[in-house]
C-alpha cells in the first residue's frame, strides 16, 4: 500500500487492438466482463499545459479488487500514451489511485514533488491527472502513476464493473460502458 496513495486500484495496458485483447483476457485468463466505450468523451485533455482532443477507447474488468483497463488510441495527439508507444513499449502503462478527495490528494502528491504531466475530466468528479515518471535508481523508466477521482459517476461505474466481475460466468463478455448521467 502506498503511503501517498492507499491501494493501487487500477493497472492500465495500451494495446494496439482492443477487441483482440478483450478477447484474450476475457477467454484465456477468465477476467470480465468487460465495459467498452470506444470513445471516450474527455474533456479539458491538457498534456504539457497544452490543450487537445484525444480519442481513445477503453475496456475495463476487475479481476478481483483490481481493475484492468485497456487502452487503445485512436489519433496522434501528444499524451503520455504516444511517447510510451513512440518508445517502442508494450504493456503496462500507468498504475492508478483512485480518490475521493482529490484536491487535498493532487496538492500533497505536489507538495511531495509530484509533477502532473497530463490531465482531463471524464464526466462530473471524474477528474485524472498523471504525473511525470520518476525514474527507478538503475533501472530506466519509471512507473507512471494516475491520481483518478471517484468521487461521482465514474466512482458508481467502477463498482458496477467490480460487482458485475464477482459471480460472472462468462457470457456477455463485453458490454458498453452505461451513460455515466445515469449513474
Amino acid at each position: 500500500m502506498s503511503r501517498f496513495f492507499g491501494e493501487i486500484r487500477q493497472v492500465a495496458y495500451l494495446v494496439p487492438d482492443i477487441e483482440a485483447a478483450m478477447d484474450y483476457w476475457s477467454t484465456v485468463l477468465g477476467v470480465g466482463p468487460w465495459y467498452y466505450n470506444p470513445k471516450v468523451p474527455i474533456k479539458n485533455f491538457t498534456y504539457r499545459g497544452e490543450r487537445h482532443e484525444p480519442h481513445n477507447s477503453v475496456a475495463l474488468a476487475n479481476a478481483g479488487g483490481l481493475q484492468i483497463e485497456l487502452l487503445q488510441t485512436r489519433n496522434d495527439v501528444p499524451s503520455m500514451y504516444r511517447d510510451f508507444l513512440r518508445a517502442g513499449l508494450t504493456g503496462v502503462q500507468h498504475v492508478a489511485y483512485w480518490t475521493e478527495n482529490f484536491d487535498a490528494d493532487l496538492a500533497r502528491a505536489e507538495a511531495e514533488g509530484f509533477t502532473v504531466c497530463m490531465g482531463g475530466e471524464v464526466g462530473e468528479n471524474g477528474r485524472f491527472v498523471y504525473f511525470d515518471e520518476r525514474p527507478h535508481p538503475g533501472h530506466g523508466p519509471g512507473t507512471t502513476i494516475e491520481l483518478s477521482e471517484v468521487a461521482g459517476p465514474k466512482g458508481k461505474l467502477f463498482r458496477l464493473i467490480r460487482e458485475a466481475a464477482v459471480n460472472w460466468d462468462g457470457s456477455d463478455p463485453v458490454r458498453p460502458f452505461p451513460d455515466l448521467s445515469t449513474l
